[in-house]
């Protein structure tokens, strides 16, 4: 017998509330670990976003350094003939 249910009452009247009360704890345990695996995830995208954006810019920045040589070279070449 469990301890909430009165000496002379129905087993049907407490037994229904305790097993909604397990089901919404096993429901609130799913959330959590959805939760977490959620989080972890996004992390993980995250991560990986940061480091696209590193690519990018050293790759923006070498275009740039490239282009900025191209224009300086003939400058160059002018200031070393004689």
């Amino acid at each position: 017998m469990s301890p909430r249910r009165p000496v002379g009452g129905s087993r049907y009247l407490y037994d229904s509330f305790d097993a909604a009360h397990a089901r919404i704890e096993a429901n609130e345990r799913v959330a959590e670990e959805r939760w977490q695996g959620l989080e972890y995830r996004l992390g993980r995208i995250e991560g990986a976003l940061e480091r696209l954006e590193r690519r990018l810019w050293l790759a923006a920045y070498g275009v740039a350094a490239a282009v900025l040589a191209q224009m300086g070279s003939p400058y160059l070449a002018a200031l070393g003939a004689p």
